[in-house]
């Protein structure tokens, strides 16, 4: 983790700017083609959920705007972010599962289904520490929404982006899912949630052609 000095960046007016309003947050959904990728896991055996986080919390790792956080009135940037989701652990309760990111799909793959095996029936959300090296991730597989709103902390100051999806749905020849970007505007514009959206159409593709893609163990 490293300091980052904003006045010497060139955005440090838009900055300051978003990081006065009372609402400082900004959000974009998009409808993501995800045809192969669903035939793809499908073929593999794979969860679409896992391997659909392992891909998103890939591309947040590479955009440095994604790693940013408020911290002791300073702004830090983390060396790697992890995702934590929102797991179904009973009927009608969730609790928040964090799944440590590595590059090797298969380790990471693995300790998705071990720490969600861990939680289940786990109703308290007091099982794990504070921490903002985390990317919050929902998912709303009985909706294809067209906007989703998160909730945040206004104070202390909430600067942990979320990324959500819903329900996938054919449209003529393809199936397309919206995926949903939420951050802190003094962190993050357009163009870097517009950058996430490019790398990960690109990670969708590399992962289908086994390209770039770690596997370990």
């Amino acid at each position: 983790m490293k300091v980052v000095d904003i006045e010497k960046k060139s955005r440090r007016n838009i900055f300051k700017l978003f990081k006065e309003m009372d609402y400082p947050y900004v959000g974009i959904t998009a409808n993501v083609d995800v045809t192969k990728l669903v035939i793809y896991c499908k073929q593999e055996k794979y969860s679409f959920f896992k391997v659909f986080m392992y891909l998103v919390s890939k591309v947040c790792n590479t955009i440095k705007e994604f790693k940013y956080r408020f911290e002791n009135n300073q702004i830090v940037e983390y060396d790697i972010v992890h995702p934590s989701y929102i797991l179904k652990v009973q009927e009608d309760a969730f609790n928040f599962c964090t799944v440590p990111f590595t590059l090797d799909f298969n380790t990471f793959y693995e300790c998705a289904i071990s720490e969600s095996n861990k939680l289940m029936g786990n109703i308290n959300l007091d099982h794990e520490e504070e921490r903002n090296d985390l990317i919050f991730i929902s998912c709303v597989p009985w909706v294809s929404f067209t906007h989703i709103l998160h909730p945040v902390s206004i104070s202390p100051t909430d600067s942990i982006p979320r990324v959500a999806w819903g329900k996938y749905y054919k449209q003529e020849n393809r199936i397309l899912m919206p995926v949903n970007v939420q951050a802190h505007h003094a962190l993050m514009d357009g163009l870097h949630i517009g950058i996430f959206y490019q790398k990960l159409e690109d990670e969708i593709q590399k992962f289908i052609n086994n390209e770039g893609v770690v596997y370990e163990s």
